[in-house]
């Protein structure tokens, strides 16, 4: 096997993609060190014109160095390639933990409000607005603690400059004021979505989610949402005080800080002065495009599903029985089951979106991960499922659909009921597929 290096980066497998790059986990050769690589096509950036954008966000996240923020290391670059190397998290994203997990303990919500508060906070202490938080873009490391990360729509205004004009920002989570086109604080906008990640962090879905964009955009310019009965009185007082539509009157982040519910078990964070910020090597990255990267032996390989390996396969198969990888039945499958699929892993995707939309469900669709939402059959409680897509041979993808919310009894219903309609997908062993033709054939006669 080839060993594929950038600099003294030996470059592993794809862990993540976007629009522009693909990341890649990578290794310090030197150090040892575990890094995440960010690889940006530098012909696709400077095509659509986002040459100054990227370099603006490369520059915030060396700016901005916080124990809660995605910590960035360095910029290299070829001629063809722009190479950024962060922090590698190895807990994933928080939204993953709230779809496996559904709703968190007050505790645990209150300890992720705590870190996401003092790393939003230091943001905005050098002049920096997120303006799109939420629980997609907050990574867990190791040890369970939060890191911003993807500041792609950051603003970081001159000296000056009080209001932001850019309406941006994910629909469900962006304040009012952001919507009305006439300029906002960016530093208020920001804790508006800090309030509507602490209400989904405890409640498990979002305050204000409506299919229809005008009607959502309603909802949330009169802040009109309602707080589920277990959530304690303090908890529901400060969300209030948070998601209030006049922004006049909103909390402040150091009036959050003096707040009862908040401050329990708080301990500030200890933020160590870094040394000056030198973007020297940004700055060659993005100007300099005739020096080639000593080593690079990266391939313009196509982003697509995360690859299983032997353990991986361990994993999930209980053991070596690989039969559990197929349709597992219902005895055991209240809560997880999986399916193989030899058609192209983005056409799985686009098929499995239509069906859920056709039985009346909404899809969010993130890499190869499709969260489907709405309510169960009894119109009354709140359902959803997360569908993953793994490769596991060159010509085999699994599908891994899991509940995230609702009634065992609801999941087993809609799993039938959308495996039903995806029968020209679903691979089926050659047996089990004879005896499906034989009992067809039983069923003609009859």
């Amino acid at each position: 096997m080839v060993v594929r290096k950038v600099g003294k980066y030996e470059v592993g497998r794809t862990i993540g993609e976007g629009t522009f790059a693909k990341v890649k986990f990578a290794q310090n050769t030197e150090t040892g060190e575990s890094v995440a690589m960010k690889v940006i096509d530098r012909s696709a950036i400077i095509k659509h014109k986002m040459v100054d954008q990227i370099k603006r966000e490369i520059s915030i996240m060396k700016l901005v160095r916080h124990p809660y923020v995605v910590r960035l290391h360095e910029v290299i670059a070829s001629r063809t390639k722009i190479y950024i190397i962060l922090e590698f998290i190895t807990g994933g994203e928080l939204f993953d933990k709230i779809i496996h997990h559904g709703r968190l303990s007050e505790a645990e919500s209150r300890r992720y409000f705590q870190q996401l508060i003092d790393g939003v906070d230091y943001c905005h202490s050098k002049g920096v607005y997120h303006r799109d938080l939420k629980p997609e873009n907050l990574l867990l490391d190791s040890q369970g603690n939060l890191k911003i990360s993807d500041f792609g729509l950051s603003a970081f205004p001159d000296p000056g400059v009080s209001l932001l004009k850019t309406t941006c920002g994910t629909p469900n989570y962006v304040a009012p004021e952001v919507l009305s086109h006439k300029g906002y604080n960016g530093a208020l906008a920001d804790v508006w979505s800090c309030g509507v990640i602490l209400y989904v962090l405890m409640a498990g879905y979002l305050p204000f989610d409506e299919v229809d964009l005008t009607t959502l955009y309603g909802k949330i310019e009169r802040a009109e949402f309602s707080c589920p009965s277990w959530f304690p009185v303090g908890a529901k007082s400060l969300i209030h005080k948070i998601l209030d539509p006049n922004p006049e009157t909103r909390i402040r982040i150091e009036e959050i800080r003096n707040d009862e519910w908040f401050k329990k078990g708080y301990i500030p964070v200890k933020i160590i002065e870094y040394e000056d910020v030198n973007l020297d090597d940004i700055n060659a990255a993005f100007d300099d495009t005739e020096e080639e990267v000593p080593n690079e032996q990266c391939n313009n390989e196509d982003f697509g599903p995360l690859a299983l390996n032997a353990f991986d396969l361990i994993i999930l198969s209980e053991g070596l029985n690989l039969s559990v990888l197929f349709d597992r039945g219902q005895d055991s499958a209240t809560h997880q089951t999986r399916f193989l699929t030899q058609k192209p892993a983005k056409v799985a995707l686009s098929t499995m979106e239509v069906v859920a939309q056709s039985m009346g469900f909404k899809t969010h669709i993130r890499n190869y991960k499709m969260r489907v939402e709405g309510l169960s059959a009894d119109k009354i409680s709140h359902f959803s499922v997360i569908l993953e897509i793994f490769q596991v041979a060159p010509t085999f993808f699994m599908v891994d659909i899991q509940k995230a919310a609702g009634d065992s009894t609801e999941f087993l219903k809609f799993y039938k009921n959308f495996c039903g309609n995806l029968e020209d997908l679903i691979w089926k062993p050659p047996d089990e597929l004879c005896k499906s033709r034989i009992t067809k054939a039983k069923s003609k006669k009859r």
